[in-house]
Formats: structure tokens, sequence, C-alpha cells
């Protein structure tokens, strides 16, 4: 504590005689030494006495799983509803999700993992669609949400696609959740 005093002091002469128009510390070299004896005292003073901060900690964030996703395998067991319910709103423009609703602009969507691409009755597939040739998988759908012109050139869906993994995944669990359709059916 006398030495941490000491400093201040020694800290307070030296601007007092800067100001009164003294020597200056630019003049003197022993004052600018001295100085910086001083300053280098105080800040170890203070580092001695001063606690060490615990490193701060993120906490762990469990998120309860949706009860609309529960029976879903992984990863969109893990889905959020509320964002795939947001995500899903761009989609129903084009796209239904209801056993018996008609096709908009792009294929009514339910059932579709338990059919062949272009498969769908009553809708005016482009020639792309129709030649291709396998079935719906979350994981299909995952890399034509991705950029469905890059996946099937050719198509006529003028939607550009959806970014991040993690909101494909949130509205793959709700086509999946609202459809009554499964990766295993």
């Amino acid at each position: 504590m006398v030495k941490i005093t000491e400093c201040f002091l020694g800290i307070a002469m030296i601007a007092t005689l800067g100001a009164c128009g003294e020597q200056s510390e630019a003049s003197d070299p022993q004052a600018t030494q001295a100085r910086s004896a001083t300053e280098t005292a105080t800040a170890a003073a203070q580092t001695a006495n001063d606690p060490v901060p615990a490193p701060a900690t993120t906490p762990t964030v469990v998120k309860e799983p949706s009860p609309e996703f529960a029976s879903l395998p992984a990863p969109y067991v893990d889905a959020d509803y509320a964002r795939a319910k947001r995500i899903w709103r761009q989609c129903s423009s084009c796209h239904t999700l209801a056993p018996d609703a008609d096709h908009l602009v792009g294929p009514n969507l339910y059932g579709l993992f338990s059919r062949q691409v272009g498969a769908s009755e009553g809708f005016n597939y482009s020639n792309a669609l129709l030649e291709a040739d396998f079935d719906w998988t979350p994981e299909k759908l995952d890399e034509w949400l991705t950029s469905p012109r890059k996946f099937l050139p050719g198509n006529r869906m003028s939607f550009s696609g959806v970014r991040k993994p993690a909101d494909r995944v949130n509205v793959i669990a709700y086509i999946m959740a609202t459809s009554a359709t499964t990766a295993a059916e």
C-alpha cells in the first residue's frame, strides 16, 4: 500500500512540475526515467492486488426438441419447429402440403418422400424433372434446396435456394412432419 502511494505521489510531482513550466520530461531524461519506473511499479502493484478474473464461459443452452418432430430421424428430430414454419412460408407461395390440395406454381409436396421425382399426378413438370431418375429423399431434397438450378439444370423452379444448412434441415423436417412422410416410408 505504501509503494502504491509513493508511486502516485511521484507521478503527481512530475505532472505538477511540467504544468508549472519547470523542466519538462522531454528535456530531462531523469524525469522520463522516473515516470516510466513509477508507471511500471503502479501497474505491477495493481496487477498483484487485482484478482485474476475467471475465464469467460458460455453457458450451454440445451434446446428442447420440438414435439412436432419427435418421430423424425436425426438430424430432423432436432429441428426448430417455429423456424421451420417461417421458412416454409417462402415455399408455400408455390407449394402445398395437404393430401388433397391442388398444385400451385409448383407441385403439391404431400407424400414427397415416397415418390419418384416428377411423378406427382396432374402437375406439368419440366423436361429436366421428367427425365431425372431418382426418388426424393431428405438428402436429395437438401441438395435441391441448396440450389435448384445447379442441382438439376433446366428445371423451371425460379427459387434461388436456401443457403443455411440448418434452415434446410428445418424446412425438410417441416415437410416430413406436415406431409406425414418420413425417409423410412
